[in-house]
């Protein structure tokens, strides 16, 4: 569910016309719902309620700090993926010891810098990586808290991009491999074996792939217990998808209900990575369009935000709903006309388009589109192609709303560059 609904002809974000917005902000920029955002928040905290458990948000699908600080007062936790969210995490104020630290290429500087603000664990990806990180607590003098990840070679069935736990991707431990790495890491004396780590893919709209997963790594724990290693934490990633157009994917009820059916034994904490599910539909981009160019074979609506603004459509062929911001024929008006489009921006690449083939109405230069669900993956995701300033982002909390990033200017995209003197 979200407050993003039309009053009559105009579509409001709470209690706000969205059109208001835009004549004062300007276009394209993301705006998000702030009752959206903790109720999401706040339904999948409350799925798991039955179960030790921590939430640790997925920083990587939306950064800002305000929707952070957001999150960090609802008791938030945070999973990071470099040293850029940490210290984004931690400027919005989390709580060091509810940050778990992922990804497959952490430096050493990224290390230290986690090390010394006190976070809960590292997720290990690799055997050197182990290696790297007990070096670095070493000379630190401390120890690390780790949890391995382990790859359970499980079809997510989801786009390929975003698949993380089959034999054949980057992420983790393959699982028959996996226990001799646990024995290696009890031998490290500045790593303390603290948990495990699962994550099998993103915008999973099946149960069953997280039922194997689960099925998998409590077998896996039960062979680490045999050799006489505990494991406090359970994490078992994020990746519960969300509808774009006609998905019904399982809610956080069923994935906990899932959980506990096999977690009866287990005496661990579970934390889960949420990003997606509690951030896609809370947040939409807000676009004007240019201009309307018809050839013998397509339609073509050309708006003010591209691919740079919201790559998903051009990187996985995603689906995004688009619909006007006001809407024509309310008032008893003719039934307006529709045409078939593709949305495209002003990139200069192919590939740059927002929806192909897709039916709308006829929108005129000037008028505004929503484009839906991009609350997850869009601001985070976006760049300054083509020299692009990045858009401004926009939190809406009932009937105000604040400017929570401001618009870049082309003086920002020049910042830091240095023409040398020959």
């Amino acid at each position: 569910m979200h407050y993003f609904l039309y009053r009559g002809s105009e579509l409001y974000c709470e209690d706000l016309p969205i059109s208001r917005i835009a004549e004062e902000v300007k276009t394209p920029f993301y705006l998000y719902s702030h009752q959206t955002l903790t109720r999401h928040f706040r339904v999948f905290d409350e799925a798991f309620e039955d179960l030790p458990h921590l939430i640790c948000f997925a920083v990587k699908a939306n950064a800002n700090l305000a929707i952070l600080k957001l999150f960090a007062r609802e008791g938030s936790g945070f999973d990071v993926v470099s040293g850029g969210e940490l210290y984004r995490a931690l400027r919005a104020g989390a709580d060091p010891q509810k940050i778990v630290y992922a990804g497959v290429g952490k430096t050493p500087e990224e290390i230290r810098d986690a090390l010394q603000a006190g976070i809960l664990m590292f997720n290990v990806e690799s055997p050197q990586e182990l290696k790297a990180i007990e070096e670095v607590a070493a000379s630190l003098g401390t120890q690390a808290r780790v949890a391995l990840r382990v790859n359970p070679d499980v079809d997510p069935q989801t786009h390929p991009y975003i698949s993380t736990g089959l034999k054949k991707n980057k992420f983790g431990f393959d699982i028959r491999s996996a226990l001799q790495e646990y024995r290696v890491a009890r031998q490290l004396p500045h790593l303390e074996i603290v948990g495990i780590h699962i994550h099998i893919g993103s915008q999973i709209v099946e149960i069953a792939p997280f039922r194997d997963a689960f099925d998998r790594v409590i077998s896996f724990i039960a062979d680490l217990k045999r050799e006489g290693i505990a494991i406090r934490y359970l994490d078992l990633g994020g990746g519960l998808g969300i509808p774009y157009k006609d998905e019904e994917p399982p809610t956080p009820k069923d994935l906990a209900q899932a959980l506990s059916s096999v977690a009866s034994s287990l005496d661990c904490t579970f934390v889960l990575e949420p990003g997606r599910v509690i951030v896609g539909n809370a947040g939409i981009l807000v676009t004007r369009v240019l201009y309307h160019k018809s050839t013998p074979e397509k339609h073509f609506l050309i708006v003010d935000a591209g691919m740079n603004d919201l790559i998903r459509p051009s990187l996985y062929g995603s689906y995004h709903g688009i619909q006007p911001v006001i809407r024509k024929g309310d008032k008893g008006d003719s039934q307006p006309s529709s045409i078939i489009a593709d949305v495209v921006g002003p990139i200069c690449e192919s590939g740059d388009f927002l929806a192909k083939d897709r039916r709308l109405p006829e929108a005129a230069p000037g008028e505004l589109l929503a484009v839906m669900t991009a609350g997850a993956y869009g601001f985070t995701m976006s760049s300054n192609y083509n020299a692009r300033p990045r858009v401004a982002e926009v939190l809406v909390k009932g009937s105000e709303y604040r400017v929570i990033r401001q618009r870049e200017t082309y003086a920002d995209l020049v910042r830091g560059e240095k023409i040398p003197e020959w």
